[in-house]
């Protein structure tokens, strides 16, 4: 009677506090042995119960006596504990624990009563020989904060896993004072982990996997709500958020929570960015929570107190354009900031990030502006949209160089820019293959390898300038690799070719750096892509798409900037600062703009004349 009291009246599912006979198995008192048989079964330690203030003991969450606990410290026996299958919510599993030596691997999670398991606790050495790190994952490898926590050996944690089924999400919290009342007191968790988990969940488990590892566990209960508590009665549901534009600069989006069982009590809403709008869930039984105004990039939290404490973390969305053509990206960003986090590009994975590097890159008698770009190995592959072409022609040109090939494997081959249609399919690959000291470029449609090379051997440190194209009506894939771009037309002899006349390409709307593998992909450095339908916008030997393009002065005293072309007509001129927020966007048809407004700084101009584009840096002293 005193156990169902204190947790809350049928909200928890398993409770074990391992109190039972010393040296008892677990296979003895209603676990069940799936795995490694009854090698090494795993047993109840001698009176080594473990205690945590709140939570252990009669007058703690267990509402138990102090006794024994789980010893697990061998390898051979698996065990799991089974119930009614839970297939709808959250399941939480807490318990106590000691960690004697961190041997990396899992010890314990949820499952399907066999040995498919989710929500597994991992368990790894810490940055000295005294401590651990812990870690969760629906899968057998494991996932740990991008800087993990060092727990101390020796010392008694409650540790707190929350997994949701509906996401498969899995959170793990580990504290060393304290039982957080819920997950909003529990505050920013260790580590999360999402995707490849289970539809239902029947059982907990147990694992040994080393004769060096040594775990000891106690009081584990298992709730479909926070340690047995009583659920709130109010119910967020999944959030939308939705961008008020998309352009260039940084711009606002909204969010849309939904909510039931509102007007059962007191709720005090608070966010961390943002405007909160929509229906009170104090007076309206159901309905939908809104953040307005929220800042591009930046996530929200949605936090509940009162009656009872919730929260809803909103990721923020990407409210990027598709770039328009002709396309001009001199790479003109931070030193050092990742490709992806800037306007014009979207990163589709993630790890390393393609860079921004100091400096530009020449071919012959032409040198980039702004700076570039450079990557190796594996990695973020970022994207960038622009406006999808169907027919004609469309051309990709860059300078690249690479500059390193001692991470790659002799022989080996991989694509790292590609055309790409406007939902990211793979159109066009270009490929690098390292042949002795020395690499070869290629090209090709599909596929991992190609036999499509250039026959030229180059070195580390050339500039090779490249242009990629495909014509819709002939549906001839082309490489122009070193063009004389004085010269440069449709016309001009490709270096490397590809017929995809049977399989013709539909549409090329993007185009996408890759870092393919650290054996595979060298350290390259990317300057100055132009993207086009007219082979005169790359075939320019200035940079400068818009001809005789001058502005000054610069640095400016911060009144007024001029500019010069030969076409002299009327300018779109756009200034964003550092952030990347538009601070003036001005039509021009007197060659001067007012600056007097900007602070002092280093700002961004980007300047379009009848469709081609300029884009410089701007002092503003």
């Amino acid at each position: 009677m005193l156990l169902v009291g204190t947790l809350s009246f049928g909200q928890v599912i398993l409770q074990d506090d391992f109190n039972y006979t010393d040296g008892g198995l677990l296979t003895d008192n209603s676990w069940t042995s799936v795995s490694g048989g009854t090698t090494n079964p795993i047993a109840v330690g001698t009176s080594n119960g473990l205690s945590y203030t709140g939570y252990s003991g009669l007058t703690g969450i267990l509402a138990s006596n102090v006794g024994n606990a789980a010893i697990i410290n061998n390898t051979g026996q698996d065990v799991a504990k089974t119930f009614t299958a839970t297939t709808t919510g959250s399941v939480y599993m807490s318990f106590m624990l000691n960690i004697v030596n961190a041997t990396s691997g899992y010890y314990i999670g949820l499952g399907n009563g066999g040995t498919t398991y989710t929500a597994r606790v991992f368990v790894q050495p810490g940055s000295t020989g005294t401590t651990f790190n812990l870690g969760v994952s629906n899968s057998s490898t494991a996932t740990y904060a991008s800087t993990p926590t060092d727990f101390n050996l020796g010392q008694t944690y409650l540790v707190i896993v929350k997994y949701n089924i509906s996401s498969q999400t899995a959170t793990l919290w580990c504290k060393s004072t304290g039982v957080p009342a819920d997950e909003v007191a529990a505050g920013t968790a260790e580590v999360t982990s999402t995707g490849g988990g289970l539809t239902a969940i029947s059982s907990a488990f147990i694992r040994q996997y080393s004769a060096s590892q040594h775990q000891i566990v106690d009081g584990l209960l298992i709730a479909s709500s926070w340690m047995g508590s009583t659920p709130c009665p109010l119910t967020l549901g999944s959030q939308v958020a939705t961008c008020d534009a998309t352009t260039l600069a940084l711009d606002t989006y909204n969010v849309t929570i939904p909510f039931t069982g509102g007007a059962t009590g007191t709720y005090n809403l608070s966010t961390t960015s943002g405007t909160i709008g929509g229906d009170n869930p104090t007076s309206t039984a159901s309905g939908n929570i809104t953040i307005s105004g929220v800042t591009e990039g930046t996530n929200v939290t949605l936090t509940i107190s009162g009656s009872c404490s919730l929260n809803s973390v909103i990721s923020a969305p990407e409210c990027k354009p598709v770039n328009a053509l002709p396309y001009h990206e001199p790479f003109n960003y931070t030193v050092g900031q990742g490709l992806g986090s800037q306007q014009m590009w979207t990163n589709v994975n993630s790890g390393d990030d393609v860079s921004v590097k100091s400096g530009n890159l020449t071919y012959g008698s032409t040198t980039g502006t702004g700076n570039s770009v450079e990557f190796s190995g594996s990695g973020i592959d970022p994207f960038s949209p622009f406006t999808a072409t169907t027919s004609g022609t469309i051309y990709a040109g860059f300078m690249m160089k690479v500059s390193d090939l001692t991470n790659v494997t002799d022989g080996n081959e991989d694509y790292f820019a590609i055309l790409t249609d406007a939902n990211k399919s793979f159109r066009a690959r270009f490929f690098v293959k390292k042949t002795g000291t020395q690499y070869q470029l290629g090209f090709d449609s599909s596929g991992t390898t190609t036999t499509n090379y250039d026959a030229t051997l180059r070195n580390t440190g050339d500039v090779v300038y490249v242009i990629l194209g495909y014509d819709f009506t002939t549906n001839m894939l082309k490489a122009w690799l070193n063009p004389n771009l004085n010269t440069f037309s449709a016309a001009t002899a490709a270096t490397l070719t590809v017929d995809v006349t049977a399989s013709p390409i539909t549409e090329i709307g993007g185009f996408m750096i890759r870092q393919g593998g650290n054996s595979n992909t060298p350290t390259i450095e990317i300057d100055e892509l132009k993207i086009s339908t007219a082979t005169t916008y790359l075939g320019s030997t200035s940079f400068n798409a818009i001809e005789g393009f001058t502005m000054y002065p610069n640095p400016s005293n911060g009144n007024t900037l001029y500019f010069s072309t030969v076409a002299n007509a009327e300018l779109d001129v756009q200034v964003y600062d550092m952030l990347g927020k538009q601070v003036i966007n001005s039509k021009v048809s007197n060659n001067a703009l007012n600056i007097s407004g900007l602070n002092q700084g280093i700002y961004i101009v980007k300047v379009t004349e009848e469709g081609k584009t300029a884009t410089r840096k701007l002092v503003v002293r």
